[in-house]
């Protein structure tokens, strides 16, 4: 054997071509994606009730239906044509305190019933009362009411006023009030307006 190929037999072989996996490639963005499913499903998990618009009474839901009755929070609340209007002053007439937005569409589904409501029962002491909670949809409240010939009384809330009611996190959301201001049921979502009827004609009796 030559002195030449003396040496090139001793040289050491090459190293094999280093060829990443398909995870190490895209390590970074399957842990983004991860990161980013796992947020996803916590904020489903967190809201889905109300998105789906089916959701279980807060703890602290003021007269929520099977607690102790409460008494209904007054409000003080600017109504659309620019008047002052309290809660305590319908005292001794049957109420529903109904909140509601423009946008909402089992809002403006439910609305129909409630001035079938007012229509029927009014002349018997009973009224409905709606806390718009529009925020920048606010300037579509006055054209809506007058649209849906809406004949019972549109305030417009603010944040004290849900917040008294238990923090209103799903709208419509209704309150059935009883002579005495005290809130004997309450609804998230839309109700059937025979549900309604039921309680105003056994509290008009009382």
């Amino acid at each position: 054997m030559s002195q030449r190929e003396e040496k090139m037999s001793k040289k050491p072989l090459g190293k094999k071509k280093y060829s990443p996996t398909f995870f190490q490639k895209n390590k970074k963005f399957i842990y983004t994606g991860s990161i980013a499913g796992i947020i996803v499903l916590f904020f489903l998990l967190s809201n889905g009730n109300s998105l789906l618009g089916n959701v279980s009474l807060p703890q602290n839901y003021a007269g929520s239906i099977g607690n102790k009755p409460l008494p209904a929070p007054n409000f003080n609340l600017m109504s659309i044509d620019g008047k002052q209007l309290k809660l305590s002053d319908y005292k001794g007439k049957v109420l529903i305190v109904d909140f509601w937005a423009t946008w909402c569409p089992p809002c403006r589904k439910g609305i129909p019933d409630l001035i079938e409501l007012k229509r029927k029962y009014g002349a018997r002491g009973f009224e409905v009362i709606g806390v718009s909670v529009d925020t920048d949809t606010k300037q579509d409240v006055v054209p809506f009411v007058r649209q849906n010939w809406i004949n019972y009384p549109i305030v417009y809330g603010d944040t004290d006023v849900t917040e008294r009611y238990g923090g209103i996190n799903s709208i419509p959301s209704s309150f059935v009030i009883d002579k005495n201001g005290t809130i004997v049921a309450s609804f998230q979502g839309l109700t059937s307006i025979s549900i309604y009827e039921d309680y105003i004609n056994k509290l008009l009796a009382q």
